[in-house]
């Protein structure tokens, strides 16, 4: 699981933002950013803050724990893989993205389903995924 609001600065710092983002992902952490004057989380990458205008967004390591927000699935021929969902996922932290959520038919998810993410590789970089959260794991 991962180890949420952890102060996290593993890669080098004249990286860009989203840079900075795709290596952690690469290297298998979830990070988001937070603010050191407001503590507002932010998502997506950003070199400022959108609440504040603050600079030196601190990367931390995400909870993961996040809510489907909206849902929709993309219907595909069965031999180009087949149907999948795409969604937009409210984190614990107070930012949206849109990922995919697996481990269900995509028909399946639905708009509530409590959510954890895991990070997955796919032709050598890191991608965000979610899967339904355990049973009492995503209060």
């Amino acid at each position: 699981m991962l180890a949420s609001d952890t102060t996290y600065l593993p890669l080098p710092m004249h990286l860009s933002a989203q840079t900075h983002y795709q290596a952690e992902l690469d290297a298998g952490r979830f990070c988001i950013q937070r603010c050191p004057q407001c503590q507002n989380h932010v998502f997506t990458p950003r070199e400022l803050c959108p609440h504040c205008g603050t600079g030196g967004l601190r990367w931390v390591r995400a909870s993961g724990l996040g809510t489907v927000y909206s849902t929709s699935t993309v219907a595909r021929k069965q031999d180009a893989g087949g149907n999948y969902n795409v969604a937009l996922i409210d984190l614990q932290e107070g930012v949206r993205m849109m990922s995919r959520v697996e481990g269900l038919a995509p028909e399946a998810v639905a708009i509530g389903l409590r959510v954890q993410a895991h990070v997955a590789q796919k032709d050598g970089r890191g991608l965000v995924l979610f899967q339904p959260a355990a049973q009492g794991g995503a209060a």
